[in-house]
């Protein structure tokens, strides 16, 4: 049961057994359907009261929730550090090692805002580090945007090594060149100025997560400064997926 329906339980009964004595009181709908319903069953009016009172000082069912939240947030943790650090082992193969939180894990679920209300954007929930530095920039992309949005667009695993790329378009006038020769898809649909701020991560793995309904609700992002060659295997994507399956059944609420 999800935080909002173990609260929308406890308000609805609450309010049923509110309504129950306060119709008795006021004799609404009428007094004979009051004798009617109470006759020989004088009990259900005690029942109502202790039920009013349970559920009004209580909350039971999001105070279940609540202790339940908190064990599947500590199983959820633990699974994504023993991701992270499954990662961090793969990533020590790259050589020069990489430097200290480099290697970055994100988390992005699908989100309407104001400004793009029906398919709305990705907005990161979480990030994992060894470090606060560099810090993460700011990014919201709508679908199809960096690697993330083609995550979205496509609905499949992306990976995306940008180092050849950052090598090679070095000014405005060779990045158009490339875009009209190889495409906007080429250079994840970026805009010159987003791929000068983004380009510094040059190895870029996604992987989807879905819904129960199999619908496309987020993703799960690797990147790091480079070692694309090292980190390109079946393994890393094995669990990023899994961490993916694993947050798409808590629908993001332990994340």
């Amino acid at each position: 049961m999800s935080r909002k329906a173990a609260k929308f339980a406890d308000k609805a009964i609450l309010l049923s057994a509110t309504l129950f004595l306060a119709g008795k009181a006021y004799n609404v709908p009428a007094k004979a359907f009051w004798d009617d319903l109470l006759n020989d069953r004088s009990y259900l009016l005690l029942v109502a009261l202790v039920t009013a009172g349970v559920f009004g000082a209580f909350a039971p069912f999001e105070s279940w929730q609540r202790r339940a939240f908190v064990d599947r947030n500590v199983m959820m943790r633990r699974r994504v550090l023993s991701t992270f650090g499954r990662l961090l082992e793969i990533s020590a193969k790259i050589d020069p090692p990489l430097d200290t939180g480099d290697l970055a894990l994100h988390v992005w679920r699908k989100t309407r805002t104001l400004r793009h209300p029906i398919h709305g954007v990705l907005k990161r929930l979480s990030s994992y580090r060894m470090s606060s530095f560099p810090a993460t920039r700011s990014f919201a992309p709508v679908r199809g945007i960096g690697a993330v949005g083609l995550c979205w667009q496509h609905d499949r695993e992306v990976t995306f090594d940008v180092a050849p790329l950052a090598d090679r378009l070095t000014d405005e006038a060779k990045f158009d060149d490339h875009v009209a020769h190889f495409g906007k898809e080429s250079v994840m649909n970026l805009k010159w100025e987003e791929f000068q701020a983004l380009k510094h991560r040059t190895a870029l793995f996604v992987t989807p997560i879905r819904s129960g309904r199999n619908k496309f609700v987020g993703c799960v992002s690797v990147d790091a400064g480079r070692g694309y060659e090292v980190l390109d295997r079946r393994e890393l994507l094995e669990e990023m997926t899994n961490l993916g399956m694993a947050i798409g059944r808590e629908d993001f609420e332990c994340t």
